[in-house]
């Protein structure tokens, strides 16, 4: 039972919502421009907001349903162990998508759509964290770092969830999270990571 949890996370996760949609409806693959990154971000500044929210409500949905699927069909309890690991691996299809040649994203709408499922009050507060860093400064990836990073805390001191699984997930996402934007770190240093703009120019 609970290979087949993990497996139907991967699967979940592997849903390539960028890549599918910029293929099908502009016949455009999102990574060969932009940052080259299968994700919401990338899609809303190549293919615009409207593909962009699609995107980004498809790949929270695939974090989301991977946890509500397998508790359900299996009976798991809230937070489980194997419940973590299913969302851990969601991600992973995110980034390494078994249906688009390994070549994905970085998993921070997925990881937004397992928070809700998983710790849905830090949920909420990292997303106020995500959103004032955003609007302040328009960087998305500063914006999915510092939440990263504040995950734990926020998980642990205000949600006061000490479960071990949580606790050790919670800490993988705030170091996962950093080391997948180590290019945007690098841009953010030298001043020459870009806001997100919005276009309209395919849709």
């Amino acid at each position: 039972m609970e290979w087949i949890s993990i497996l139907t996370g991967y699967i979940l996760g592997s849903v390539p919502s960028a890549v599918w949609l910029g293929q099908t409806f502009h016949n455009t693959d999102v990574r060969e421009y932009g940052s080259k990154n299968a994700g919401a971000t990338n899609t809303f500044r190549v293919l615009g907001w409207k593909t962009g929210v699609i995107v980004l409500l498809s790949d929270m949905i695939k974090g989301y349903g991977a946890i509500l699927i397998c508790e359900r069909i299996f009976s798991l309890p809230p937070q489980d162990t194997v419940l973590v690991l299913t969302g851990a691996t969601a991600v992973l299809g995110h980034i390494f998508p078994l249906f688009a040649g390994f070549r994905g994203g970085k998993g921070i709408a997925t990881l937004a759509g397992i928070g809700i499922a998983l710790f849905p009050l830090s949920f909420i507060i990292i997303l106020g964290i995500f959103l004032l860093v955003f609007l302040s400064t328009r960087y998305v990836s500063l914006g999915s770092i510092i939440g990263a990073i504040s995950l734990p805390f926020v998980s642990f001191f205000i949600e006061q969830n000490q479960n071990p699984q949580i606790v050790v997930f919670t800490i993988i996402i705030a170091i996962i999270v950093p080391m997948t934007h180590r290019k945007n770190i690098i841009r953010l240093k030298k001043g020459t990571e870009k806001k997100l703009k919005i276009t309209n120019n395919k849709n």
